[in-house]
This record gives C-alpha cells, structure tokens and sequence, in this order.
C-alpha cells in the first residue's frame, strides 16, 4: 500500500504524531507519500513529497491531520480524481466532525485498514455547474455545500429555485445552503436546517436568516438537480457563491448555477469505537437537556 499524508499548513502540534507516522509505515514496508506541508512538519527531512492534488492518483488511503477543513479540501480533489481513495481522518481541530479519529486511535484505526479490517461510509458528494448566459462558465465536487451569500455592500437577495423542471420559490433571505447530508451538520445546521443521516441519498435546501417567516428548509430528493437563478431583482448587486468554504465566486442576474450528485462518492474510514449518533451527541452535545 501507498499512503498519502495531508497535514493542515504549520500545524504544530501534529509533529510527534507525524515522526511516530513516519517509522510506524516504515516498520511495515508501507510507502508513504506526503504532502508538502506534512513533510515540512517532519523532524528529519528526506521524506517523498507529492502535490495535494496529485496524491488521489497514487495514493491507496489518505490519512489527513486537521480540522473538516483540511479534510473537505482532500475530499474534493479525491471526488475530482481518478480513483476511488478512502480518507482516513485524524481530529487536530476544535470541533472534527468529519475528522473523527482520534489521536491515540490512529494507529489502530491505520491497522485496521491494512489489516482489511475498517469499516467505511461513503458519502454522497455535490457537482456544481455555473452557467452564465447559458454557457458552462465552472464546474466543481464538494463534500458539504453549496451556499449563496449576499456581498459586504448588498441587501437581502433574490433567489430563484428549481428542482428538475419544477419551480420551487423565489428566496428573499440573507442567503441559500444546498447542503448534502453529510454537510447538514455544518453551515447548514448553524442556519437551522435539519440533520440528515449521511446515508441518505438527498439535497438540503436552507435559506439563511429570510424575510418571509414562512420560508423553511425542505429535504428533496437527490435524483433530482437544484438549479438557482440569480434574479434581476438584486439588480448591479452581487451575490457570491462558495464551494465547501474552499473556493466561490460572485454571480451576477441570470446567472445560474446547477447542483446535481457528482458520479463518484467520498469513502470516510469510520472510527469502529463509535456510531454516528455517538458522534452527534459527542461532537455537538445533540439531545442534551
């Protein structure tokens, strides 16, 4: 096996874990493949480095020390990638939602992937396609969302939403979250959308702080695409979307941007020690009085 090794930039605190990582590869005859910001982590240098966005093509797992950022940011490039590669991730952050090892779980959990032993989840990933008058424009992968904003300058913003051919409202909010399951537990639930279990096969669609008190987030099914037309109503103001927090763009009116399930899904090593509603209650206190 060929392991990948993805580090948050200038994370510090993963040094001892990433030398303990290092020799325990080495003790197995595993190859390892890091990342330049692992490898600049690393106490001895000498380590092979490949490019973040070329380890999905010669990697057979990735293990990523940090927060769900990191993590989201490898999951894409996996999903844009030409293989099916599983991510093994390791919490550095605050939160680690997504990244649920452990620190002392990580060489158990990395044993029980050598072993054939882990059990994974495969997580429904977003395709995203940007239209402006009505040529493709940018298409991209994410994990958890897609959300439209208004700018520092602009109003509340309008927003028209299709599901297939069938119009579903304009929106007069803040915002809009096209989340998938796997991302309800983010941006989505801090805007009051609903928890979705990630083996659902469905979109979120939450609208951020409306101005029509009868405006709530609805649950559609994923056979489906979302398409979001920027209205002429927000007139010259621009509204800006982003991608799993990652990357975004500003829209301007008729522009139109197309959210579908991408062809290939995200494999998470699962952590055996716990279930997913353990993590809820875990992770963010979920039916605590």
């Amino acid at each position: 096996m060929r392991i990948g090794i993805v580090a948050k930039p200038g994370l510090a605190d993963a040094r001892d874990t990433l030398d303990r990582l290092r020799g325990w590869l080495a003790d197995r005859g595993l190859e390892a493949a890091w990342s330049p910001e692992a490898a600049a982590l690393l106490t001895a240098s000498g380590a092979p480095v490949v490019e973040r966005d070329d380890l999905p093509a010669i990697s057979d797992l990735i293990v990523v020390l940090g927060g769900d950022g990191t993590l989201l940011a490898m999951a894409d490039r996996i999903a844009r990638g030409p293989r099916d590669v599983p991510i093994l991730g390791v919490n550095f952050g605050s939160l680690g939602f997504l990244t649920e090892i452990t620190r002392p779980e990580i060489f158990t959990a990395l044993a029980e992937v050598v072993e054939g032993r882990a059990q994974h989840d495969e997580r429904m990933v977003l395709s995203a396609a940007v239209r402006r008058d009505g040529t493709l424009t940018d298409t991209t992968v994410v994990l958890n969302d897609v959300v439209f904003t208004r700018t520092a300058l602009s109003r509340i913003i309008d927003l028209s939403v299709w599901v297939g051919d069938q119009f579903v409202t304009t929106v007069r909010a803040d915002g809009l979250i096209v989340a998938s399951p796997t991302g309800s537990t983010a941006y989505n639930l801090a805007a009051g959308g609903p928890i979705v279990h990630p083996a659902m096969e469905a979109f979120l669609l939450t609208p951020i702080a409306p101005h029509t008190l009868s405006h709530r987030p609805i649950v559609v099914p994923a056979a489906r695409d979302v398409r979001v037309a920027i209205t002429p109503a927000n007139g010259g103001a621009e509204v800006y979307v982003t991608f799993d927090g990652q990357t975004g763009q500003p829209l301007g009116p008729g522009d139109e941007v197309v959210v579908g399930r991408a062809a290939r899904s995200v494999k998470l090593v699962r952590a055996t020690t716990r279930t997913y509603f353990e993590v809820l209650r875990q992770k963010l206190k979920w039916g605590e009085r």
